[in-house]
């Protein structure tokens, strides 16, 4: 699977990190600096959490059925198990983007980003990290969409990721272009603008060559 020849220019940025790390925050924060930027809609089969969640916005809301003849065509850029649900990032939509010389960020998780990484070594990496896991802990407990079980899975979870990033091993040779602390929600959106940009600025003087 290769990118789009226009996606010398159009970037996927990757962020990644344990679910109650805060990458949607940042995202969102991140899209009223860069409102040009293209945020992909995930695929899921997990319930919607609230009626607020639209289907197509939010996620596309698939029967396993539906996702797993999806993966079988090939319709997933990548795809992952994750607390007992299935989530991927829908192909054509991206590269339709990434053609148009759009950059798209990928909200995704580790298993997800594995796969990135593989198979789109020009991909930006970024991981967001929880302060403490106890933080995180306190995070997912107050977002209270959790059950007691799905918390437990969370957390174990969590240590695996942020072992297997601190360690080097989560993708072979692999490793994020950056880390970031979500410490603070108006700090770490601030690194992650500045990544961005210097990103840009570097794509631009490289295209300009």
């Amino acid at each position: 699977m290769t990118l789009p020849k226009a996606a010398v220019i159009a970037r996927l940025i990757v962020i990644c990190g344990p679910s109650g790390a805060g990458k949607g925050t940042l995202v969102e924060r991140l899209l009223r600096r860069f409102p040009d930027l293209v945020v992909s809609v995930s695929a899921t089969t997990r319930p919607r959490r609230s009626k607020d969640e639209v289907d197509g916005k939010d996620y596309f809301f698939l029967s396993e059925e539906e996702f797993r003849r999806r993966v079988d065509a090939g319709s997933f850029l990548e795809w992952a198990s994750f607390s007992g649900n299935l989530y991927g990032t829908p192909k054509d939509e991206v590269f339709a983007h990434l053609e148009a010389g759009r950059d798209v960020v990928l909200e995704i998780e580790l298993d997800g980003a594995r796969q990135i990484a593989e198979r789109f070594p020009a991909a930006l990496m970024i991981f967001v990290k929880p302060p403490s896991l106890q933080e995180l802990e306190r995070r997912l407990r107050g977002r209270k969409t959790e059950s007691e079980a799905s918390i437990s899975r969370r957390m174990r979870r969590a240590e695996e990721e942020l072992e297997a990033v601190e360690q080097g091993t989560w993708a072979g040779s692999r490793s994020f272009d950056y880390v970031i602390v979500n410490d603070s929600v108006s700090r770490a959106a601030d690194e992650l603008a500045r990544i961005v940009q210097r990103t840009r600025e570097q794509d631009e003087q490289a295209d300009c060559r």
